[in-house]
């Protein structure tokens, strides 16, 4: 069997990893105009996720820093902590740079029988030459024919990403504080360094006021450098329809929520984990690897993205209207039913699992 995947991103190396994993040949068909790699840019992935990566795709180990605590902070209550999940003792949460595991990704790929990679081709027609079409790129005519019904979500926000050089500290707790200006968030990935995520409402600030605001709501860094600032629009999507013959979108094409719950990168783990599931209950049953997977896949995984990504965006909303009405009654209250160990444990699940069900 052979299958391909379109796009070169993070998402399709390692679904691709994951296919091959499977004694599937893959095809990674991509762009000759490559993009600029952003090494500022990191991605969280949760405890239950890392295990999966580990034992099915790929040991990722050496290239994470792994964090205990998650603690949210609003600015209208003064920087009072909001929800804190997690302990000293166990691994909640992890942070990864982008390029670090682009990179480990690839080199394991290039050595493999089953991957070929290669510049996408004028005149092919995906649908007779492979079983499968995995497509991950936004731009491509595939993407623009069938895959353009899609429930869209503008935050009017730019996502400013660096990352800060401090002193050495025992570095293992995520702070997120919901800001006048939008979410910030500093995601440790060294003993001396650690990752910012700065979502601004209204495009308004240059390089010089972003360094501003991250030094004045700097939570406890002694601050050394602040890396170049690099930003991208945020928007959120999810598709109407996943699938299309024997072409099925994945990763960013299928959902992009907001940044503010590291959950990105994670959505598209769980649906690989969905995907590795279906792949293996056919080849069990000595089934062949067609359409009716792409069939099956959206109607398991379609409605938990959909109601996932609905709760980022009631989040969004839920801070973004107390910035505006400059009240804080709605923090009180987060941070009134944070102390009930039950909805502490609810926190903490959606944070690694994604969803309850």
């Amino acid at each position: 069997m052979r299958v391909c995947i379109l796009g070169s991103g993070l998402s399709s190396l390692t679904l691709a990893k994951s296919l091959v994993n499977q004694k599937i040949y893959v095809d990674l068909l991509y762009p000759k105009k490559k993009n600029s790699v952003n090494k500022t840019r990191t991605i969280g992935i949760s405890k239950s996720n890392v295990e999966f990566f580990n034992k099915k795709i790929i040991n990722i180990e050496k290239i994470i820093f792994k964090l205990n605590k998650i603690e949210i902070y609003s600015e209208n209550l003064k920087k009072q902590k909001l929800i804190n999940f997690g302990n000293n003792s166990d691994h909640l949460f992890s942070i990864a740079k982008n390029h670090k595991l682009q990179e480990l990704l690839e080199k394991n790929l290039f050595n493999n029988k089953y991957f070929r990679k290669t510049n996408y081709k004028k005149k092919i027609n995906y649908s007779k030459n492979y079983d499968l079409v995995f497509n991950t790129d936004y731009n491509h005519p595939i993407t623009k024919k069938y895959f353009n019904k899609k429930i869209e979500k503008k935050y009017n926000s730019l996502a400013y990403t660096t990352i800060i050089k401090h002193d050495k500290i025992s570095n293992n707790i995520a702070i997120q504080i919901f800001t006048k200006n939008g979410p910030l968030a500093f995601l440790p990935i060294s003993e001396y360094e650690t990752s910012v995520v700065y979502s601004i409402n209204n495009y308004l600030k240059g390089d010089a006021e972003i360094n501003s605001l991250i030094y004045n709501h700097n939570p406890k860094y002694n601050l050394k450098k602040i890396n170049k600032i690099h930003s991208f629009e945020l928007k959120g999507l999810s598709l109407r329809s996943y699938f299309h013959k024997n072409i099925l979108a994945f990763g960013d094409l299928l959902h992009r929520i907001h940044p503010l719950a590291g959950q990105g990168f994670n959505m598209t783990i769980r649906d690989i984990k969905i995907l590795n599931s279906i792949i293996q209950n056919k080849i069990d049953l000595g089934l062949p690897l067609d359409s009716t997977l792409n069939t099956e896949f959206e109607n398991y995984q379609k409605h938990k993205n959909y109601i996932f990504s609905s709760g980022i965006n009631l989040i969004h909303e839920f801070f973004n209207l107390e910035r505006k009405t400059k009240n804080d009654y709605l923090s009180k209250s987060i941070q009134y039913f944070n102390k009930n160990p039950s909805i502490n444990k609810i926190f903490t699940k959606i944070a690694d699992e994604g969803f309850l069900f």
